[in-house]
């Protein structure tokens, strides 16, 4: 069977059996900080005044099913790396963190940058969306 990338970030057909329960074996761990540095990478790239997706970024740095390992990244790396984590944001162009837990900062660190929010709360992405291959910003 071929090993796939899959949701829960262990390789489809990948793992041993123990009594009943199949348990994945861990990626190379190699391969895991190489990913996670690309992450890094790709973060620190974005500028002021643009955001991008947790799956854009994994896309960029080589997983493009690697949205929640972008969000172990930011949650375990942020500080520790001064990333701009603040330009991440979801799909729907929407903060994910839930009110009274980073999103008032998260919005307001957006605003200062002259981000804008629509009446639902998300980026206008035609405006905002950052790509690397933008003339001058890669």
């Amino acid at each position: 069977m071929e090993a796939r990338p899959c949701g829960h970030g262990f390789p489809q057909g990948i793992g041993k059996r123990d009594g009943d329960t199949l348990k994945p074996k861990s990626r190379n761990q190699e391969d895991h900080g190489s990913f996670t540095q690309a992450v890094i990478g790709v973060i620190k790239k974005i500028p002021k005044g643009k955001v991008a997706t947790y799956g854009q970024i994994a896309a960029y740095a080589g997983n493009p099913r690697g949205a929640r390992q972008v969000v172990r990244v930011l949650h375990t790396r942020a500080e520790k790396d001064r990333l701009p984590w603040h330009r991440v944001l979801n799909r729907q162009g929407r903060i994910a963190l839930k009110p009274g837990l980073g999103y008032e900062i998260q919005k307001d660190l957006l605003r200062r940058e002259g981000v804008e929010f629509g009446a639902n709360d998300a980026v206008n992405f035609d405006r905002c969306l950052w790509s690397p291959f933008e003339k001058g910003l890669s």
